[in-house]
């Protein structure tokens, strides 16, 4: 269930994220881990976060979130150009 510090926007990310992933055959359990991992991840890299991180935590989050969306575009590629 999402957290009482996520705005509304999260809340929605949430819901969104664990509805494509039980579409995809996860389990409830898991997509609801998921969801929540990457909610929080993404609050991090935004800074959205009640405690303060270091600059070098919120660095990584954004590579982090920045190489997760290229990951698929990498593997389209190599599907295709074979």
């Amino acid at each position: 269930m999402p957290q009482e510090a996520w705005s509304a926007k999260r809340e929605r990310q949430y819901d969104h994220i664990k509805q494509n992933l039980k579409v995809r055959g996860r389990s409830e359990q898991t997509a609801e881990r998921i969801a929540a991992a990457t909610v929080n991840q993404t609050r991090t890299a935004k800074g959205e976060t009640k405690e303060p991180k270091p600059p070098s935590e919120r660095a990584r989050a954004k590579r982090d979130m920045s190489a997760a969306g290229r990951k698929g575009g990498e593997a389209r590629k190599r599907t295709t150009s074979r």
